[in-house]
């Protein structure tokens, strides 16, 4: 019986914690283009000069 009132709480501040960090995500914008980050991982990049090789 000891053991659930430490449990308990335990359990109810880490939800909270969890619903706390899932609505600063929603506030922040974390979700708002799914779309776009999916899309952006088929475009190709353009090179740099560091991938040509040095101009000498």
């Amino acid at each position: 019986m000891t053991n659930l009132l430490l449990l308990i709480p335990a359990a109810l501040f880490l939800g909270l914690l969890g619903l706390g960090a899932y609505l600063w995500a929603l506030k922040s914008g974390q979700f708002d283009d799914m779309e776009g980050a999916a899309a952006r991982i088929l475009l190709d990049d353009e090179e740099t000069e560091e991938e040509d090789g040095p101009e000498d």
